[in-house]
């Protein structure tokens, strides 16, 4: 399909959210409340409920909302796709999803029980250091 940000306002991103039900078939019990959680936690915590499937690897960005978001990120964990739509939130940049096609591969990187809880503290982190004024986002255009 071809994507257009220009009718997102800036940011459109991959989604296997539609593939949800057979990832759910097709994993653990532990991995599948590991998901859910983490969903929860990033519209709760990270106040992002635009997007539901932030950690998929595909983005496109329009130029100007690519220059806007990437000059104000300071996560550069696993989390700094959630920090990516903190931003685009405060900054007012439209984001959708568009759904991808997606196979799961043997090799994660992520360990399922630590890395929930370092992705969890790195979403508290960002919360918190946005809210505490820590970190702020530069509204003005260069």
């Amino acid at each position: 399909a071809v994507v257009s940000t220009q009718s997102t306002g800036g940011i459109s991103a991959g989604s296997r959210a539609h593939l949800q039900d057979d990832a759910v078939a097709s994993r653990t019990v532990i991995r599948n409340v590991l998901m859910w959680g983490f969903h929860v936690f990033v519209k709760v915590v990270g106040g992002v409920s635009d997007v539901k499937d932030t950690q998929c690897g595909f983005k496109l960005f329009t130029r100007k909302a690519a220059a806007a978001v990437f000059k104000n990120m300071n996560v550069e964990r696993w989390a700094f796709d959630v920090e990516i739509f903190v931003i685009a939130n405060i900054l007012g940049i439209k984001a959708c999803e568009v759904a991808v096609n997606w196979q799961e591969i043997d090799g994660s990187k992520l360990v399922p029980i630590y890395s929930w809880l370092e992705m969890a503290k790195d979403l508290a982190m960002i919360r918190a250091r946005y809210l505490i004024g820590a970190w702020s986002v530069n509204v003005k255009e260069e």
